[in-house]
């Protein structure tokens, strides 16, 4: 990952700062896109481009356009902008399903859109995404979020087969992820069993990076110890 430049959505949560420390360890120019604001100018090899919000396709436009004139290039991007909300359906609302579909699938599809013809440029261009074991079969009160991941899933592969040979396309498919607000909300389950952001980075890192340029089209389970 050395000097690769890599555009990271979602950059301020849990599982984006475990793969923004890891990216940094191994020596990454990132760009880190959020809906929060940016909470510190930009570094030589890092900068914040916040309150984005990537559902609309001119707000991707501009965090992967800023992304690519502060550094002249992108090599990765790295979708891990999203929400749970675990809600059954007979008794949820409408309103969550547009809101999921909105934060996990509109967000991974407009960041895509806009940073392909940079990553096809780079040459070795990465597009890794977040998607759920969850989302393979849904349970109770996963309707929701199922459907909103298993659009991601779907992007994956068809942007995977748009872009042979000139952009490798994957997604990540976690299981729970051991963060603390999964913690709060599940405090009797067997944490250990859970995958952490750390081990879940490192996948995603390798995908990004210029050794996975033999894997595309895949949707990779990472499920920690179950």
């Amino acid at each position: 990952m050395q000097d690769r430049v890599v555009a990271i959505t979602g950059a301020s949560g849990a599982l984006g700062r475990a793969v923004v420390a890891e990216a940094v360890e191994r020596g990454a120019r990132l760009a880190l896109i959020d809906h929060a604001g940016a909470r510190s100018a930009p570094r030589p090899n890092r900068i914040e481009i916040g309150g984005i919000d990537l559902a609309e396709p001119s707000e991707a436009n501009r965090a992967i356009e800023a992304a690519v004139t502060h550094y002249g290039r992108l090599d990765a991007l790295i979708n891990i902008a999203g929400a749970f909300s675990f809600q059954t359906v007979s008794e949820g609302d409408t309103a969550t399903w547009e809101r999921l579909y909105r934060v996990n699938t509109l967000t991974a599809l407009n960041a895509s859109r806009a940073a392909i013809p940079h990553l096809i440029a780079s040459g070795s261009g990465r597009i890794v995404n977040i998607g759920a074991l969850g989302a393979l079969k849904a349970g109770i009160g996963m309707g929701a979020y199922a459907a909103s991941k298993s659009g991601v899933h779907r992007l994956t592969e068809a942007l995977a087969s748009e872009l042979k040979g000139k952009v490798t396309v994957n997604a990540v498919l976690p299981s729970t992820i051991d963060t603390p607000a999964n913690r709060r909300d599940m405090p009797k389950a067997d944490f250990s069993a859970w995958v952490s952001p750390e081990e879940l980075a490192s996948v995603i890192l390798f995908l990004a990076s210029t050794e996975a340029s033999a894997v595309t089209g895949t949707l990779i389970p990472v499920s920690g110890r179950v």
